[in-house]
Formats: C-alpha cells, sequence, structure tokens
C-alpha cells in the first residue's frame, strides 16, 4: 500500500486542538488555521479525540492534513467512528487519517487481547456502511505483531515516544512501502538542565505504562533508565532538547531511519496549554517548514 501522500516530512502532534466542549471551540480553531498558514503538512490531535472533534480542526483549515494519535478502540465503537468519517465532505475526509490504537490496560477497564481486538475493530470499519477504507488509517503500533497488522490492514504506523533505533527497527519490519510517522517530543530551551526537568515531568505517566516500557527494554534499556523521571540517556533518545536547529537534526535522524513524517510534540512546562504552545510552533515553523 503507498505511504500518505502530502504531509510532507514535518507536522506537529498535540493535546491542544482537541476542543473537549463549545467554550473552547474558537481558540482551537484559530490555533489551527494558524498552524495551517505556517505550513506544516499535517497535525495530530492526542488524547483519544473522535472523529467529529478532528473535523472542528479540518472546519479551520484548507491543506493541513489532520490525524487522529490516537482513538482509542475502548472507547469509540467502530460503527460511531465509520458514521462519523462517512458524515464528512468528501473533499475534507481527503485530509483525515484516522490513528487508531489499543491505548493500555491502566487507562482502558477493558483492555484485553488487544491484537485480536484492534483486528476485530479494523474488520468492523471494513464492514461499515461506508467503510474507513485503509490508506485512510494508521495504528499506533510499537512491537512487531501490531507493525505487521499496521502494514497489512493500514496504510502504516504512527508509533508514539520512541527513538530513532525504533525508526529503523519498524521499518525493517513495515517493509518499504508501508507509511511511518514517529512521534518527536521537543523542549525548546538551550538549557539543558532545565530542558530535561520539563522532558521528565511530560515521560513521568508514560514511565508507568508497559507498552512503553516494554519498548524501551527491547531497545536495550533497562529498570535503571525508568527511575526518577528517566535518565539522561533515556530522555536524550526519545526527545529533542534544545533550540529549534537541535529539533532539525532529530528529525533528519528519524527521516535517515526510515520515517516518512515526524510529527513534533512541544512540551512546556505544566502540561497542556495552548497559549504556551503556539509561539513554539511559530518557532518550529521558522526552521522545518522549509524542510517539508
Amino acid at each position: 500500500m503507498a505511504p500518505i501522500q502530502g504531509l510532507g516530512t514535518i507536522g506537529i502532534w498535540t493535546m491542544e486542538l482537541r476542543a473537549d466542549g463549545p467554550e473552547q471551540l474558537g481558540a482551537v480553531q484559530e490555533a489551527a488555521a494558524e498552524l495551517d498558514e505556517l505550513g506544516f503538512g499535517s497535525v495530530w490531535i492526542g488524547g483519544s479525540p473522535s472523529v467529529a472533534q478532528a473535523a472542528h480542526v479540518l472546519e479551520a483549515t484548507r491543506n493541513l492534513t489532520v490525524g487522529t494519535s490516537i482513538l482509542s478502540i475502548w472507547q469509540h465503537e467502530a460503527a460511531d467512528v465509520a458514521a462519523q468519517y462517512g458524515a464528512l465532505p468528501p473533499g475534507v475526509r481527503e485530509r483525515f487519517v484516522l490513528g487508531l490504537g489499543v491505548s493500555h490496560a491502566k487507562l482502558a477497564a477493558q483492555y484485553a487481547r488487544p491484537y485480536p481486538a484492534m483486528k476485530e475493530y479494523l474488520a468492523a470499519l471494513d464492514g461499515a456502511p461506508v467503510p474507513v477504507p485503509a490508506e485512510r488509517r494508521v495504528l499506533a503500533a510499537l512491537g512487531p505483531k501490531m507493525l505487521g497488522l499496521a502494514a497489512d490492514r493500514a496504510a502504516g504506523a504512527i508509533p508514539y515516544l520512541v527513538a530513532t533505533e525504533h525508526t529503523a527497527q519498524a521499518r525493517e519490519t513495515l517493509g518499504g512501502e508501508a507509511f511511518l510517522a514517529p512521534e518527536l517530543p521537543v523542549v525548546l530551551d538551550t538549557d539543558l538542565s532545565r530542558a530535561r526537568e520539563a522532558a521528565r515531568e511530560h515521560i513521568d505517566f508514560y514511565l508507568a505504562l508497559p507498552n512503553y516500557t516494554n519498548n524501551f527494554v527491547r531497545l536495550g534499556f533497562t529498570e535503571d533508565d525508568f527511575k526518577s523521571g528517566g535518565s539522561d540517556r533515556l530522555l536524550d533518545a526519545l526527545f529533542a532538547l534544545g533550540d529549534a536547529e537541535r529539533v532539525r537534526e532529530r528529525v533528519r535522524e528519524h527521516v535517515a531511519a526510515g520515517a516518512d513524517h515526524v510529527a513534533v510534540q512541544v512540551v512546556v512546562p505544566g502540561g497542556r496549554n495552548l497559549d504556551a504552545v503556539r509561539p513554539k510552533w511559530r518557532e518550529l515553523a521558522e526552521a522545518l517548514v522549509s524542510d517539508r
């Protein structure tokens, strides 16, 4: 299956563009429109957004590809997802990518047999009155089995919180044709100590989730790397810490390892904050958009 076209190399991954209520919608759509104007190829909305929430961003933009990264299969029924996809206007639908994932046992009470569950979910999308075609869906795959499924039953994979070594391994597993778009968290701060502090605040939540730590172990990290918010070695492998030029270098490392596209997530102290990340997006656009 041919990789998803038109995204270029650089996109933005963010939870800030998930409007959880009407009071947030105006600010979210204004920020999305600016991302479009800045020239990024895509925006990936985190936090298990619905297709309807992604539609708000699609409505506010003209060129951006908008993806869910990821929509949890435990939180959203396949029939509802397909119906919301079918409700998108055909021209808008061409800019939407459904990113799916199995989430984590600690976050989903019904979590069980994730690989068979994903296969069943994809089959339900195939059988819907308006199917979500394989070429418009991607999987948040980390391990080899889910990566194989991403190559066979979807356009490819959108791994989250991975080192370049994982990107190289994922490309080998996926083969040469499947789409591969890892997420890259970045802290735009040239004070390395302060940047690592922000990175540790961000990663602390994920270090309690075995799906991630098991993947880190496959890459050669140990339990010692998971203590106290993560070792310097782990943070340096997963994050881009420093200025926009450092982010550019890390993006190119992922591309050299086999990525088609890299979704950059701006990390700021204190967590989700649309007003705080928007200036950082502008800073990144100046340095990165020419690489599209």
